[in-house]
């Protein structure tokens, strides 16, 4: 691969993308052959991936049944939320400690633009800038531990963010919360962006454990 040029999509990255994406769904058999047609692969490579997954919590292999895709209840994804609520108040004090005037620019962007999203009812919209503005701080926080952790955790419960972002009312009362962190972090001030952001997150945790099974 030459300097510079875009890291190849490996096998593990592409089913990823197909359970994140919903193709593949919860309890879900992963029949090897099936994927292995479906990704042009080859066994051994797929078992692999399918190994990697499992790290990841994506993915449970079964004794003599193969592989499938693994349920995330609402009470782990729950307990997941609030380990990220830990995670990501860290990310947001060390990027109030490290922000520049540009990123802090970057950070008002998005928030203008939750804004205006949450203005016309474009949830869809509304989901995407929140996951960037989440990224951006981590990017601006520059804990690589933390960051590995919590975009793992995240993949796990993305159907449950899915559902969380569409209930009536959620981007109204989420927006006013990220300003705050916003806000705290562009201030330069890490114990308030660590308070906002766990704050927030304990807010997403309430809104889990109130939403359905």
């Amino acid at each position: 691969m030459t300097a510079g040029s875009p890291q190849e999509e490996t096998l593990t990255d592409r089913v990823r993308s197909a359970i994140l994406d919903g193709d593949f769904v919860p309890n879900q058999r992963l029949v090897e052959a099936d994927v292995c047609e479906q990704f042009g692969a080859a066994r051994a490579a797929v078992r692999e991936t399918f190994k990697e997954l499992a790290g990841e919590g994506l993915v449970e292999i079964l004794r003599n049944k193969g592989a499938r895709v693994r349920a995330i209840s609402r009470e782990e994804a729950v307990e997941i939320t609030e380990v990220r609520m830990v995670l990501e108040g860290l990310s947001a004090a060390k990027a109030a400690e490290r922000v520049t005037p540009e990123q802090a620019t970057r950070l008002r962007e998005i928030v203008g633009d939750m804004r205006e999203a949450v203005a016309v009812n474009d949830v869809d919209r509304y989901s995407e800038l929140n996951a960037a503005l989440h990224a951006e701080i981590r990017a601006i926080a520059g804990h690589r531990t933390s960051a590995a952790i919590i975009k793992r955790l995240g993949a796990q419960v993305v159907r449950h963010k899915f559902r969380l972002a569409r209930q009536p009312g959620r981007a109204a009362v989420s927006l006013p919360q990220h300003e705050l962190i916003v806000a705290a972090i562009v201030a330069r001030d890490p114990e308030a962006a660590q308070t906002a952001m766990q704050q927030h997150l304990r807010s997403v945790t309430k809104a889990l454990e109130a939403g359905p099974t």
